[in-house]
């Protein structure tokens, strides 16, 4: 499958990079040092990867679309 002529598998390519990204930004968060900072970084991180799920959920949703119009 090329990911060039399929908008959702281009998609969830690039989202799963984003959650990996994300994932990996938990972390280094308490190394900051800053508690302030700290916390509303790690609020902040908790909501983008709930956006992250919604968008996988609708892309979820798209294919499987895709997929019965096939049938």
């Amino acid at each position: 499958m090329e990911l060039k002529n399929d908008p959702i598998a281009e998609m969830r390519a690039r989202i799963d990079q984003m959650s990996r990204l994300i994932t990996e930004l938990h972390p280094l968060t308490p190394k900051l040092g800053k508690p302030e900072a700290q916390s509303e970084i790690l609020r902040a991180l908790f909501e983008l990867t709930k956006q992250v799920e919604v968008v996988k959920k609708q892309l979820l949703r798209a294919e499987k679309k895709d997929d019965s119009k096939l049938l």
